[in-house]
């Protein structure tokens, strides 16, 4: 198995629910934010992989911009994936549930129906335009992460019930956490 990693680099803190840049539409990407993306992507891996996770938007570190980082780790092997100013461009009228969980609530988990399939266009790091058709996690982990980028949780998707209970247990663990409890 490699466990090694292509960005080895200093991470940053992940932002937790209730934190408000969470809920704020991220900006797009500009030419003017090249050399922050450039500086804050490597950085993003290496947090997403420390958490660990599968996928990260720019907000969950605290940058409002529309920037995602994931890789999947297909046979446990790294395969990173940068998205510019992603978008879905296309879904499928076929739902799918799938367990999701957010590095931005940690510890917390539910079933969420979503497109089974999506089509997304996004920008990479050298400004080429690309499409992607995906499907099972894949199309899971974009809808999630361009949610992200709009200020929508995957908690958002719940019924108001099964939503609040959740939030009131992550609240309940971090206060117990802080409290040393």
């Amino acid at each position: 198995m490699d466990t090694s990693h292509p960005y080895p680099s200093e991470s940053l803190a992940i932002r937790l629910v209730p934190d408000p840049v969470l809920r704020r539409r991220a900006r797009p990407v500009t030419s003017d934010d090249a050399e922050t993306v450039r500086g804050l992507v490597p950085r993003m891996f290496a947090s997403m992989y420390a958490a660990p996770g599968i996928g990260l938007a720019a907000p969950q570190v605290g940058v409002s911009l529309r920037l995602v980082t994931i890789d999947l780790m297909p046979d446990n092997r790294p395969a990173p994936m940068v998205l510019v100013n992603p978008e879905i461009v296309a879904a499928s009228e076929a739902t799918a549930t799938r367990e999701e969980g957010c590095l931005s609530l940690p510890g917390q988990y539910a079933d969420v129906t979503r497109p089974a399939q999506v089509r997304v266009r996004y920008t990479d790091l050298d400004g080429v335009r690309h499409d992607v058709e995906a499907d099972g996690l894949l199309a899971v982990c974009l809808q999630h992460e361009i949610d992200h980028l709009d200020g929508v949780l995957f908690v958002d998707h719940l019924s108001p019930l099964k939503r609040n209970m959740l939030l009131r247990r992550l609240a309940k663990e971090q206060r117990q956490k802080r409290d040393g409890g």
